[in-house]
């Protein structure tokens, strides 16, 4: 047994809290009503964290992603110009062009798109479904467009003011220094160490570097301007001749804006030009309606599962249902946090996974009882219920872990399922699973050690 299981009960009670913090609903206006007054109002959301650490900059929003048949969102339909690619490769050219773009839309945060290539007679191309995505035409941007870095030189002198009442350099009077993103190699996002600012760095390949050194020694004490798609982004002075093949884009970007840019520089050019020949906007197919019908009956079904487990176990099912409560709020918040698209196949999994953590409890409490009738004392026959019920509850699960990695189809093989809709029902399925390992057996175990006081009246 655990030397200190109150320890352990401690650490539970205080993870059940924050995760409950992460939980909260959002754009939940709590009202309190006195003598037909509003006495306090105030809207609930889920944290943010927006923390600074040296160069470390961590940034999360704590919401729930909801996929395009709960959520609606953005159908787009791109076709690819063969024009120029032999035929016979032009299968791999669509191919590549479909990972490009499904990069692209990773990159831009979205959670299970669903990216798929079609080929109709000598019409090649890409269906892209975006869930939850409001600002279409900036994902547009980034799916069909490539980024056009360039570096360029001033060739006059001359000075316009901004409405900041800062001067610079006239920026139409410019000249290219033969220096692209094709001599690119690589951007990330950075933070300045000095102010936390956010920037952008970069790194050319091996003839790229030995271009921007003889540049940068060219243009000493000049500005160099760094434009993106015709667009300047910034014109620092260059102070001393670099050397290492990497450099720094800065300008006052905001988050956001920074790394939109680095990801833009690094999701590479379409093999092929494309162009959006549908772009739609798809309504949640199941409705506000459906989608509280189907949390209304699984509360239905789990408060049933609740009042059966109290009936039959007595205070072992009041405890095993206070670790059914820690494992919806922590699976939610893993949900969250990670994040995970739901959809109405995953919310299935999520349900089935529920099943399977009571399934363990029945299976521990049983062997509780079994040992019980030996004439064992009961805090004997609790912790020998647990360790011979725990080679029937490994296997089981182990079992539906399989299925769930074959279902989610990490390696994106042709002969396995690849919908965006069986995989969410995997993914959830899978961390269920895990989850209601721990909570089954580690919150279940502890609260019985701290809480309970042995069975009443007998063993049936």
């Amino acid at each position: 047994m655990t030397k200190n299981p109150r320890k352990l009960f401690l650490f539970l009670i205080i993870l059940t809290i924050v995760v409950a913090i992460i939980d909260l609903p959002e754009h939940y206006v709590l009202s309190i009503p006195w003598k037909g007054k509003t006495i306090f109002q105030k809207e609930l959301n889920p944290p943010t964290l927006d923390i600074q650490v040296g160069s470390l900059h961590i940034q999360k929003s704590f919401t729930t992603h909801l996929g395009l048949d709960l959520a609606g969102g953005t159908h787009v339909v791109l076709e690819a110009d063969m024009t120029g690619i032999p035929p016979a490769s032009r299968m791999d050219a669509l191919e590549s062009s479909k990972q490009v773009i499904e990069r692209r839309v990773n990159f831009f945060g979205v959670s299970e798109p669903v990216v798929q290539s079609l080929k109709s007679g000598d019409t090649y191309r890409v269906i892209v479904e975006l869930p939850g995505i409001a600002d279409v035409e900036q994902a547009l941007t980034l799916i069909g467009q490539t980024a056009k870095l360039e570096f360029r030189e001033f060739t006059k002198e001359g000075q316009e003011s901004t409405e900041s009442g800062f001067l610079f350099p006239t920026l139409t009077n410019t000249q290219s220094v033969d220096l692209s993103g094709k001599d690119l190699k690589k951007a990330a996002l950075s933070f300045n160490s000095n102010n936390g600012e956010p920037e952008v760095t970069i790194e050319f390949t091996s003839e790229g570097g030995k271009k921007f050194a003889d540049i940068t020694k060219r243009l000493i004490g000049k500005p160099l301007a760094i434009f993106l798609d015709d667009t300047p982004l910034t014109w620092p002075t260059v102070t001393v001749e670099i050397t290492d093949g990497s450099a720094i884009i800065s300008g006052g970007f905001t988050y956001d804006q920074a790394k939109r840019l680095a990801l833009q520089l690094n999701a590479g050019a379409l093999p092929v030009p494309v162009s959006v020949v549908e772009k739609r906007i798809v309504g949640a197919t199941l409705g506000a309606d459906s989608i509280a019908k189907s949390v209304r009956a699984g509360c239905i079904g789990l408060g049933i599962v609740a009042l059966f487990m109290i009936l039959k176990y007595g205070w072992l099912g009041l405890y095993a249902d206070f670790a059914l409560v820690v494992y919806g709020l922590l699976t939610l918040a893993l949900y969250r946090i990670i994040p995970i698209t739901l959809t109405l196949p995953g919310i299935a999994g999520f349900i089935l996974s529920i099943g399977m953590a009571v399934d363990s409890n029945i299976l521990i409490f049983e062997r509780f009882k079994e040992e019980l009738r030996k004439g064992k004392p009961w805090q004997i026959a609790m912790e020998l219920g647990f360790g011979k019920a725990w080679e029937s509850i490994r296997d089981a699960n182990f079992t539906t872990i399989i299925t769930s990695i074959i279902l989610f189809n990490p390696g994106n093989w042709d002969f396995l399922p690849s919908s965006g809709l069986i995989r969410g029902f995997a993914a959830t399925l899978f961390l269920g699973v895990l989850i209601s390992l721990f909570t089954g057996i580690v919150v279940t175990r502890t609260f019985i050690r701290v809480l309970y006081r042995g069975p009443k009246g007998g063993v049936s």
